[in-house]
């Protein structure tokens, strides 16, 4: 239906691969004045590919590759400036670090990064949106109403990468029949994204099915926003609709829990010493903060986190009881999700995982069951250090976490999502989106 994601990104790719097959083979034909035998080319393809993936991976978790990149393309020209410096510095550790490279790299590695430079802009800035231009977009009839129906239909009315636009927008209320009927008649709409989740709408749709296709509601809401419509009336659906992982995926998912958890033991230790010595340079306080949180299946779960506020308020969010400060040293493990690594024995002990849905504080999570209908769904799967929600919700200006009802409600919708799509695949693109966060700091395109 959309004219981006994954196929868009394929393309991306394969685009970014023959830049940099053509640039190696200018490069070649620059540096030696002649056609290039390809003897020598093939010598230099092999090391030349190891720094192409590793450019390749840059570029994906620098956001290159993703829906927002795709949509906002006047933002590519400083995307691919600031990736590139970063990719010039791989390259120089690379070919002078690495050892076995039999190759004179100094010479080469300065053409092609120039010749790379260029046809990567020519091929991004120029080829890529011919490429990709939609001569027409297909009128659809978007048969739904509310909020979250105004937010789909402006979403893909004012993104011309969708291939669709809605012409008209019927409420399914009143005498909606016979309006809809005249608006697909108007508009020559064969396509029809339907709420079939209100009452008595599927019967009638059936009778609609010879003169048009129809697609539900919430699918294409998943596809466009990458989390779910949680205003499904049947809690028996929405549970049926999480994926059921396989036994490997299980025990591949643990025994990366246990590496990680050990990779962040390490790391733990040897910045300790620092963390302490930077908050006392800004006043008295604990190292750690320690909290009860909830576990899997409600299970209670004491974790340790380094201090990053003035006190320990569990429970509160910003604005409630007294005021509490963020430190400045608890700014920066903040913003590196430093703050976290104690979390290593939680993670070794199946307590909490890498990834998942984020784990709440006690109190707060009471709060939320109470007030947020499908709540407790989020805790059937072990919570995550990082998250699907963690690396998509946008929050209010200073806030690392949901501050109110209402932001919580949309990191339940991307919680559930990752509980319907979760995969291996899913997780490595997250862990991969949190090294951006964590390394990059690249704009969440």
């Amino acid at each position: 239906m959309t004219h981006g994601g994954s196929r868009v990104a394929a393309l991306l790719f394969i685009g970014d691969f023959a830049v940099f097959v053509v640039s190696l083979w200018l490069t070649l034909l620059l540096r030696y004045q002649q056609i290039p035998q390809e003897a020598v080319f093939m010598e230099h393809l092999g090391p030349f590919s190891i720094l192409f993936a590793l450019w390749a991976f840059v570029f994906y978790i620098s956001g290159l590759y993703g829906k927002g990149i795709i949509l906002l393309k006047t933002k590519w020209p400083d995307a691919i400036m600031r990736t590139q410096f970063a990719n010039v510095i791989l390259a120089a550790l690379f070919f002078f670090l690495a050892p076995g490279i039999a190759i004179a790299p100094k010479t080469n590695l300065v053409i092609y990064l120039v010749v790379s430079l260029l046809l990567i802009f020519v091929w991004r800035l120029a080829l890529y949106p011919r490429l990709t231009t939609t001569a027409a977009r297909y009128p659809a009839l978007l048969l739904a109403e509310g909020e979250e129906a105004e937010r789909l239909a402006k979403e893909v009315n004012e993104n011309p990468r969708y291939r669709l636009f809605f012409a008209s927008v019927v409420p399914p209320r009143g005498d909606w029949e016979s309006e809809f009927i005249a608006a697909r008649n108007t508009h020559k709409a064969s396509l029809v994204i339907a709420d079939t989740d209100v009452p008595g709408l599927e019967a009638v749709l059936i009778r609609l099915r010879p003169h048009a296709d129809i697609v539900p509601f919430s699918e294409v809401y998943e596809e466009v926003f990458d989390r779910v419509l949680i205003t499904t009336p049947h809690q028996e659906r929405l549970l049926s609709s999480f994926s059921k992982p396989t036994m490997r995926y299980l025990i591949i998912k643990r025994l990366i829990d246990i590496i990680g958890g050990i990779g962040m033991a390490l790391i733990t230790i040897l910045i300790t010493p620092l963390v302490f010595l930077a908050q006392r340079l800004e006043g008295k306080g604990s190292l750690f903060v320690s909290q009860h949180r909830i576990g899997v299946h409600g299970k209670q779960v004491r974790v340790f986190k380094f201090r990053t506020m003035e006190r320990n308020d569990p429970g509160a969010w910003a604005g409630e009881g007294r005021e509490n400060k963020v430190t400045k040293t608890g700014n920066f493990l903040r913003r590196t999700s430093l703050d976290e690594f104690p979390q290593f024995i939680n993670v070794i002990l199946g307590e909490l995982s890498l990834i998942g849905p984020r784990s709440d504080i006690e109190a707060l999570g009471a709060r939320l069951s109470d007030a947020i209908p499908y709540y407790q769904f989020r805790y059937i799967v072990t919570p995550g250090i990082t998250g699907w929600a963690q690396i998509n919700q946008k929050y209010e200006p200073g806030n690392i976490s949901p501050q109110s009802i209402e932001e919580t409600k949309v990191r339940l919708a991307y919680d559930f999502y990752y509980l319907k799509k979760r995969s291996l695949a899913l997780d490595l693109v997250i862990a991969m989106k949190t090294i951006k966060h964590m390394f990059f700091r690249v704009s969440n395109w």
